[in-house]
């Protein structure tokens, strides 16, 4: 099995031993075993999700999400200070 050298600091260290569930389980298992959250989407993963889908679910939810979206708070605006 091919092997990669990595540091990690003290804190990770630590975290990986304590997510041991045998004393004898590897770094590897315990990275392996564990759950990465999904990245978050981009535009583009979005653009491709919408053209590829069939779904007019998914555009009833960008629709809604479009029309609660509102412009950010001018902050160089001194009418409308709270």
């Amino acid at each position: 099995m091919a092997t990669k050298t990595i540091s990690v600091n003290l804190e990770a260290y630590e975290r990986l031993t304590n997510a041991r569930t045998a004393e004898r389980e590897s770094f590897s298992q315990v990275i392996c075993r564990a759950e990465w959250a999904p990245k978050s989407g981009t535009s583009l993963d979005l653009l491709s999700r919408v053209e590829n889908s069939n779904s007019t679910a998914d555009i009833a939810f960008l629709d809604e999400a479009q029309d609660a979206d509102s412009p950010p708070k001018d902050i160089w605006d001194s009418e409308h200070d709270d």
